[in-house]
């Protein structure tokens, strides 16, 4: 059996397929019998489909959602919930990787997170600083920041080069949730 060396991997960009690529990951690690938890830092209070195949998965492949939803737009009056909600979900992120419950964490949009001003990119580093040597973290979203990027083993850069929203295509079940 080959010696075990957790990665840190980011997948960031501004093409589709960030979510998709971890969730792939994710799913070749549960196959080769590894536990695997996702932290979702946006997404909440909506029906993706990835949670309706985790429940099926069983207790070593698990999503949380721990965000309020789209934060793009979001008004002031909002803003302190998201906030709360990723602060909330950092907390579990630092829990859940000094557990030693789970061989692979995926942090989901954790740079949507940091681009939006939700939570510091120094707290993320100490993420990275307290990860266990077997542990294999995943971080998504666009505009990672460089020192993630210098801090990772793995970093993948989505390039949207066409996408059906832009020809007036509705997201399609199944593809985009």
């Amino acid at each position: 059996m080959p010696e075990t060396k957790g990665l840190i991997i980011v997948n960031t960009g501004n093409g589709k397929g960030k979510t998709t690529a971890a969730l792939g990951l994710g799913l070749r690690a549960w196959g080769q019998g590894l536990r695997v938890l996702v932290l979702q830092f946006i997404k909440g209070n909506w029906k993706y489909g990835e949670l309706q195949a985790a429940e099926r998965m069983g207790a070593d492949f698990v999503i949380r959602q721990l965000g309020e939803g789209f934060v793009r737009n979001i008004k002031d009056d909002d803003r302190a919930d998201h906030k709360a909600a990723a602060e909330h979900a950092l907390r579990d992120a630092k829990t859940e990787i000094m557990s030693g419950k789970w061989d692979m964490i995926i942090l989901d949009e954790i740079n949507y997170a940091i681009m939006f001003g939700l939570i510091q990119v120094d707290e993320v580093l100490q993420l990275l600083a307290m990860k266990p040597e077997s542990l294999h973290l995943v971080l998504t979203g666009r505009e990672a920041r460089q020192e993630i990027i210098d801090k990772a083993d793995l970093v993948t850069e989505m390039k949207e080069i066409k996408h059906p929203l832009k020809q007036g295509i509705k997201a399609q079940k199944g593809i985009e949730y």
